[in-house]
């Protein structure tokens, strides 16, 4: 996938325009980032796509010098899973995270 970095979102589009998979995330007070939205397109769902997302998202924290969390409870999840991996961008914090869906841009 051809992905593209905006402040805070990474995402794919295809030759259309219409968006593939998209990951959302917010600086929080103590400097550190919340990852609040993970999305694949249904065309490409359970394909893998959403985890190989994750992974350009946490290289990306890693290149910046970034700790996160998730509300996402996709990502959330996802962090878990690999922390041995991405100790180094996980923050403290990812356990007592509140998860909560995001929808339409809302909690």
């Amino acid at each position: 996938m051809d992905w593209k970095y905006e402040d805070g979102r990474i995402y794919s589009i295809d030759e259309k325009g219409e968006l593939m998979a998209e990951t959302t995330f917010v600086f929080k007070e103590n400097g550190e980032v919340d990852i609040d939205h993970s999305y694949v397109n249904s065309v490409l769902r359970g394909q893998g796509v959403a985890g190989k997302m994750l992974e350009v998202v946490a290289e990306y924290l890693r290149e910046k010098g970034l700790k996160t969390t998730a509300t996402c409870s996709y990502a959330n999840t996802w962090l878990k899973g690999h922390k041995e991996l991405y100790s180094d961008i996980i923050s403290k914090d990812v356990d007592d995270e509140a998860i909560a869906c995001k929808i339409d841009g809302k909690h």
